[in-house]
């Protein structure tokens, strides 16, 4: 009801409102609802969010088969929607099934069903797609063989760019939440300024592919992403809830996000460089290691993060479209919205294998569940041989041997 009381304060004189400003007051409205339902998801939990990922993946694939379905006039084409959907199933179950093997060892271990599925599970997840490639060419037709290939490669280009980017965000999901709130958190935040900045300060085009963003936005959203971000690290380094992994409790078959941190989210104390000192007049600091780590993330969302924007706007020009839907009014597709996410979400994964993850015990641990109990013994035994050797064995353990 409070819509058209609103809506008269952005009207000029001949009483229309802008589309400038109309357009600024949907997607300001819009955003609330968005971001609340981000935060309540993120409260109900990890496996609320894998639910989240999971719908937002096959809402952005819908999206991107649709366009192609429309540019190539390709209804007419035999199986080939049939088929574009058997693929994402194929491809979720090869990756979901990877993440069950890695993470919920203890829970295979129970099932039999799920132990003989584990075992075979990469045999079986090729074998469904050789089944849906052998479909595909008994699909071809003679008059339509370039148009079904053209579709067949745009199939699985959609899939390599959403399916396998979302599996990646769950991958940073159990390295601890930490790790998956962060990364959304500010690619939305730089979303946001530098909207703001442009619209309010900027004159200068960035870039000819989106003639509305300007270098006044660029920068702003790049200096306001770094701050927020490096803020929002300090205040969720402080959570257990937050930087935990998440691991599956085989004995509850619930998640827990219980841990002693690590040295990433431990205080720690840093000396400022000279020039800083005799700036600021203080000569150490204390951050948590991780509020470090959230500046190259928040740089790479600012910096390099809005070109997979500008890759989509490529995109839709190509094939003469705004939006990739209407989905969300102002906005336009749940495509329009995560064309930045999934390149932040495959650098973060690549960063964490980079710079902070080791080995992961708790996943090595589920691997070595999976062994025949011949196979653990022998590896128990190669292990204590090798502690004993380095002497790593306390005294008791050495004579009992």
């Amino acid at each position: 009801r409070s819509l058209p009381l609103l809506e008269k304060l952005f009207q000029n004189e001949s009483g229309c409102i802008p589309y400038r400003w109309k357009n600024y007051w949907i997607r300001g409205v819009l955003s609330i609802p968005m971001i609340s339902s981000f935060f309540l998801i993120t409260y109900m939990g990890p496996i609320a969010l894998i639910v989240a990922v999971m719908g937002v993946q096959i809402k952005c694939f819908h999206e991107i088969i649709t366009i192609g379905y429309r540019v190539y006039h390709s209804y007419e084409l035999p199986w080939f929607r049939t088929l574009s959907w058997y693929f994402l199933i194929c491809v979720n179950y090869f990756f979901y099934g990877e993440t069950v093997a890695d993470y919920f060892g203890g829970l295979v271990q129970r099932e039999e069903p799920l132990q003989f599925l584990a075992r075979y599970h990469r045999f079986i997840s090729f074998a469904l797609y050789l089944a849906g490639f052998c479909m595909f060419v008994l699909s071809l037709v003679k008059k339509h063989y370039r148009l079904q290939f053209y579709m067949f490669a745009w199939t699985h280009v959609t899939l390599l760019i959403v399916v396998t980017q979302s599996h990646l965000v769950i991958q940073n999901l159990f390295e601890g939440m930490i790790w998956f709130i962060v990364p959304i958190s500010i690619v939305i935040c730089n979303d946001i300024m530098a909207y703001l900045f442009g619209f309010f300060f900027g004159r200068t085009p960035l870039i000819k592919l989106s003639p509305k963003k300007t270098w006044e936005g660029f920068i702003g959203g790049f200096f306001s992403t770094v701050i927020i971000g490096f803020i929002m690290a300090h205040l969720m380094s402080r959570f257990q809830y937050f930087v935990c992994p998440v691991e599956f409790n085989s004995e509850t078959n619930r998640f827990s996000v219980e841990c002693e941190p690590s040295d990433l989210f431990v205080m720690q104390e840093y000396t400022l460089p000279a020039v800083l000192q005799n700036a600021l007049k203080w000569e150490t600091v204390n951050l948590y290691p991780f509020a470090i780590h959230s500046v190259f993330l928040s740089s790479f969302a600012s910096l390099i993060g809005p070109f997979g924007g500008f890759f989509a706007s490529g995109f839709k020009r190509a094939f003469k479209i705004k939006d990739f839907a209407s989905t969300i009014p102002g906005h336009g597709g749940i495509m329009d919205r995560f064309d930045c996410q999934y390149l932040m979400a495959t650098f973060t994964h690549v960063y964490i294998g980079s710079f902070v993850r080791g080995p992961n015990p708790s996943k090595v641990f589920q691997q070595l569940l999976m062994l025949q109990p011949e196979q653990q013994l022998g590896i128990f035994h190669t292990l204590h041989s090798h502690l004993r050797e380095r002497g790593m064995l306390p005294p008791a353990a050495t004579q009992t041997e």
